[in-house]
C-alpha cells in the first residue's frame, strides 16, 4: 500500500492526441485493473509534462472520478471507444471528493496535468491514438 508522499510511477507507453493543430505526443501510464485505477495518480507531488495517466475501463459504460488524496490538478479528457473525446473537465480541485462524470458511455479517462487542454487547444471530438482505442 501506499503511504502519504510514495511515487510508485508505472512503466509508459506511447499515447498521441490528433487535433486541428497537430498530433501531441505523451507517456503514460496504463491503470488496467480495479487496484491500479483506484491509486490512480494518488499522493503523486508531480507529473512531467509529456505524462499522463490512461485508465482503461474494459467496457464502455458511464464513469465518475474524483481527485481524494491527489494533490496534482488535473484535466480529465472522457474518451470513447473509437478515441474520441466525449467531454474534457480541467482543472480538477486537489483532494476534493466532488464527483467528474463522463457525461456519457467511455472507455478511458486520460489524466494530464492541469493546462495542457487550454495550453494544446484540445477540444471533444479530438482523437486520442493509442492502442486500447480502436478507430470507426
Amino acid at each position: 500500500m501506499l503511504q502519504a508522499g510514495a511515487f510508485a510511477q508505472n512503466a509508459t507507453e506511447p499515447l498521441s492526441i490528433a487535433t486541428r493543430k497537430g498530433n501531441h505526443a505523451f507517456n503514460v501510464e496504463v491503470m488496467r485493473d480495479d487496484e491500479s485505477r483506484s491509486r490512480g495518480l494518488m499522493f503523486r507531488r508531480s507529473m512531467a509534462a509529456d505524462h499522463g495517466m490512461l485508465f482503461d475501463f474494459e467496457k464502455v459504460a458511464p464513469v465518475a472520478m474524483w481527485m481524494k488524496n491527489t494533490y496534482l490538478s488535473l484535466d480529465m479528457l472522457f474518451i470513447r471507444p473509437d478515441g474520441s473525446i466525449a467531454r474534457i473537465a480541467t482543472d480538477a480541485e486537489p483532494q476534493s471528493t466532488r464527483v467528474i462524470p463522463s457525461g456519457e458511455p467511455v472507455l478511458a479517462v486520460l489524466e494530464l496535468n492541469a493546462g495542457t487542454a487550454v495550453k494544446l487547444g484540445l477540444a471533444a471530438g479530438d482523437r486520442v491514438l493509442h492502442p486500447l482505442f480502436k478507430p470507426r
